[in-house]
Formats: C-alpha cells, sequence, structure tokens
C-alpha cells in the first residue's frame, strides 16, 4: 500500500478560507454537500464536517483507509458521513445512479501517477457539481493538471509545491447565466 500524503495544514487553512470567501462568509459550509474524492485519511472531508457541512462523501478505494476514515467521523456526524470504498470511476458511477449531487467536490489524487491528465476525463464527474457548485483539485506544481474543454478554471492557488486548481465545469456556467438572462457569446456551444 502506498503511503498517503496527507493535504498540509498550510494547504487546508487555505482551502476553506477560499471556499468561505467564495460563499460570501466565514462559516458558509454550513449546509453545504462535499465530496472527498481520494479521501486518504479524510483530513478534508473531516474539516468540513467540524465547518458545518450538511453532508459529506468520502471516496477511498484503500479498504483500510475507508475503514481508518470512518473510526474518525464524529458519532453527532455520522448521518451526515458516508465512507465509499471504491475505486474513484466506480463511486461517481455508483453516485450518478442516485442523483447525488455536491456543492463542493474536492479531489486530491495521488501524484505522480497520470491523475493531472486522467481526472477531469472521469464520465460523469462534472454532473456531481450542484448548479453553483465548484470542484477543487489539489496537485503538484510539477504534475499540470490537464483541463479538457467542459470545464472552466476559476482560479490557481500555489502553497510551495501544491495547486490548488478551482474549476466549474461549463454547462453549469452557462445554466447560471441562463437563469441570470446572461446573453451567450456568438461561437459559444447552445446556439
Amino acid at each position: 500500500m502506498k503511503e498517503v500524503r496527507p493535504t498540509s495544514s498550510r494547504v487546508l487553512l487555505a482551502l476553506f478560507s477560499i471556499l468561505d470567501s467564495m460563499r460570501g462568509a466565514v462559516g458558509s459550509l454550513e449546509g453545504t454537500r462535499f465530496l472527498d474524492l481520494f479521501a486518504g485519511t479524510g483530513r478534508v472531508g473531516l474539516e468540513a464536517l467540524r465547518r458545518g457541512a450538511a453532508s459529506v462523501v468520502f471516496v477511498e478505494s484503500v479498504r483500510a483507509r475507508a475503514q481508518a476514515i470512518e473510526r474518525s467521523v464524529p458519532h453527532t456526524a455520522s448521518g451526515g458521513a458516508e465512507v465509499l470504498d471504491l475505486e474513484l470511476r466506480r463511486a461517481v458511477a455508483w453516485l450518478r445512479r442516485r442523483k447525488r449531487v455536491f456543492d463542493v467536490v474536492f479531489a486530491d489524487p495521488p501524484y505522480h501517477e497520470g491523475w493531472g491528465a486522467a481526472l477531469l476525463d472521469v464520465g460523469g464527474l462534472s454532473e456531481l457539481l450542484a448548479p453553483d457548485g465548484v470542484m477543487v483539485v489539489e496537485h503538484a506544481s510539477r504534475e499540470p493538471l490537464t483541463v479538457p474543454l467542459e470545464w472552466q478554471v476559476g482560479s490557481d492557488r500555489e502553497y510551495g509545491e501544491t495547486i490548488l486548481t478551482f474549476l466549474s465545469p461549463l454547462h453549469a456556467i452557462r445554466e447560471a447565466e441562463a437563469r441570470e438572462g446572461v446573453p451567450q457569446q456568438e461561437g459559444e456551444v447552445g446556439e
């Protein structure tokens, strides 16, 4: 079993500060639905619960780690926490079949295993985001994230060798613009 690389305290603090500012206020994870992909130790999802997320789904394919996360979830949050001991693609399919959507999808794939190039191409991943949801990918600066055309990068934040990339699927951006009455630009898909 490959050793787990937990999100550093500095990056964890920055992540939740940015999410707070994106959502408009400190502590604004209150009531959110949070998906923690490649959960590892569960540190990020557990912090989301601590900060008021209504529910957190942890996806961790290594059974021993998934069981450790289950033991770490506070009993008061057990109804709002679920641990899936599944490989990423199977977990995404499982969640889609159940029509689950999330306000925040966080992914911290193992470094140097090709996930920077493959992650955002996983079928159905963008459909797990709520209309105003955000995808956050933690990745190594030496392993750039490949962003397919159906995703839009909101911002990148660099912390030493670690980058947090904030993204939205283009279909969600277009749906939000349609709700707000923003006309599409000439040449955009959907004309």
